[in-house]
């Protein structure tokens, strides 16, 4: 919530800039802060062990991974990470394998988020001194409006209220975090619901194949994407809301094998599930993204469902973009960074939106029980493997490469 500074918390602390939130948005943005010299507080309302273990995205563009490089914050990413330049595509009993690395020169990074934050949190913390409180309770706004805003929590070791006061606050919290909740009436959240669940499985199996599977299927979409040697995360369209419980390893294995199933095709290396939740497919844009002081990145400003596996890469761009424009307010009094903020970030969260809901409809047409819908997804992936122009159009907005960048 936001509110009038609290009378009763003493002389607050000062730091130029709060983060309000410990994901890669928010630990990017203080990593860049810290690099320029420029204090900063992170607040986290999870432990330190929760956040370097949460199970999340795990596809990051070339374009992130460089710009994590520039900024010395890739060094363990490069190492560790695998390399993808196809997928596959299975549909109608047959595969077929799309080769982006060979038409764009480029290629997708495959390094877990779990393991992305722990290189974040341990570079900004352990490495670069940066502030940051874990566990912390009841956040709230202040004076957002004001040059002189402030933020004020519960120390939960303690109990007391503190008041920590700033120039600016960076929202990164997700869409369930406080900063979304101070926006005002005028503030546009343009949602949209794609009417169908993905059962999110991560499976205690190595990868069935060397790159990402997509399975078009009339029972429903299915995915595969490798996420270490030993794990591989997957994805069975299912009914909205529907309870994972519903799904058991037989028949979660059953499906799997039958939507991701082509001729000349080995059978999928099953394993034990150890995650299983349902998602429901949406979206959602906050515009504009800055409120006063505060300013929205990742979550907390746009969801792009994984259909397209962009959230990250957006998290990323949005931190890049602010993490730069704090440091030139704050260091060269240059505020034309901050001023443009949200259409810079809002011109690629727009383009994402639109490849994803083009890419779903490719995914979920043949399940629909609609004939007409089948019959242009069908359309849509023979053009894909006929026409050099519309390859390059996929390879281009898969890979995030467009120059309008």
């Amino acid at each position: 919530m936001t509110s009038a500074s609290p009378s009763n918390s003493g002389a607050p602390q000062r730091f130029p800039v709060v983060v309000v939130g410990a994901g890669p948005a928010g630990l990017t943005i203080g990593n860049i802060l810290r690099a320029a010299g420029v204090d900063c507080l992170v607040l986290e309302v999870e432990t330190r062990e929760f956040i370097e273990q949460r199970p999340r995205a795990g596809v990051i563009e070339e374009w992130a991974v460089r710009g994590l490089q520039r900024r010395g914050l890739a060094d363990t990413l490069l190492e560790r990470a695998q390399l993808h330049t196809e997928c596959e595509f299975r549909f109608a009993g047959e595969r077929f394998r799309f080769a982006y690395g060979e038409l764009t020169g480029q290629h997708h990074f495959v390094y877990p988020q779990p393991l992305l934050v722990t290189d974040l949190v341990r570079e900004y913390a352990d490495v670069r001194g940066g502030e940051i409180r874990f566990g912390v309770q009841d956040i709230e706004l202040h004076d957002l409006e004001t040059p002189r805003p402030s933020v004020s929590y519960t120390d939960v070791g303690t109990g007391e209220r503190q008041l920590v006061g700033c120039e600016f606050v960076a929202g990164c919290d997700g869409a369930r975090g406080v900063t979304r909740t101070v926006l005002p009436e005028t503030t546009t959240i343009a949602r949209h619901d794609y009417g169908i669940g993905w059962l999110a499985l991560l499976a205690e199996a190595p990868p069935s194949s060397d790159c990402v599977l997509f399975g078009i299927h009339p029972n429903g979409f299915a995915g595969h994407m490798a996420r270490s040697p030993e794990v591989t995360r997957y994805y069975l369209e299912c009914p909205p809301g529907d309870d994972p419980e519903n799904w058991p390893q037989d028949r979660v294995w059953a499906e799997l094998q039958q939507r991701l199933g082509a001729d000349g095709t080995p059978p999928l290396t099953e394993g034990r599930l150890i995650e299983k939740r349902v998602l429901d497919m949406h979206n959602y844009v906050v515009e504009p993204m800055t409120f006063g002081r505060l300013f929205l990145a990742g979550d907390s400003a746009h969801l792009t469902a994984p259909i397209a596996a962009k959230g990250m890469n957006l998290a990323l761009h949005d931190a890049f973009l602010l993490g730069d424009a704090l440091v030139a307010y704050l260091g060269k009094d240059d505020g034309s960074g901050l001023d443009g903020y949200s259409e810079a970030c809002l011109r690629r969260v727009w383009d994402y939106q639109e490849f994803s809901q083009w890419l779903s409809e490719v995914y979920h047409g043949t399940s629909s029980g609609d004939e007409y819908r089948a019959g242009t997804t069908f359309a849509r992936l023979r053009r894909l493997f006929t026409s050099p122009a519309a390859a390059a159009a996929f390879a281009e907005q898969y890979l995030g490469t467009a120059a309008t960048y």
